[in-house]
């Protein structure tokens, strides 16, 4: 993410990155790890296990916390997260991709389907459910959606 920042950065996103290291390791890490060269995100350190349990990826077995990142809007309110196993990596580019969606719904108040890009169909909004249940494909195509 640290790569990415300034993407984040001009879409007004706000990045913590916290894990169940301490600072120190935290320090540490950020010092010899050359792929963390340059980094300027905020970190915290959750060595008590607090945040990891509080958002449901510490797992109690092993005493860590499985990776999981959040997307939380200005009220507080978790509206996007994804929790994977360990060795299986997070998409930064999927994460992008959401969150321009979202900033997209909050903008427009339209629904955006799967895949959906800045510059590609949203679905209007329709109050009668029964209208739009079903019937995404008066609005756009699969092929639409899969491009």
């Amino acid at each position: 993410m640290n790569a990415a920042r300034q993407k984040f950065e001009a879409l007004g996103v706000e990045l913590l990155v916290v894990s169940c290291d301490t600072k120190f390791s935290h320090k540490r890490f950020v010092e010899t790890e050359p792929l963390m060269k340059d980094f300027q995100l905020k970190m915290g350190a959750d060595n008590t296990h607090k945040v990891a349990k509080a958002f449901g990826v510490y797992h109690k077995g092993d005493g860590i916390a499985i990776r999981g990142r959040f997307l939380i809007n200005p009220e507080g309110v978790v509206v996007a997260q994804e929790v994977l196993t360990p060795p299986v990596g997070r998409n930064l580019n999927e994460f992008l991709r959401q969150i321009e969606a979202y900033l997209h719904v909050e903008k427009t108040g339209e629904v955006t389907p799967a895949n959906w890009r800045p510059g590609k169909k949203s679905l209007p909004v329709n109050t009668d459910l029964e209208k739009m249940t079903g019937r995404v494909g008066d609005y756009i195509t699969i092929e639409e959606i899969l491009s």
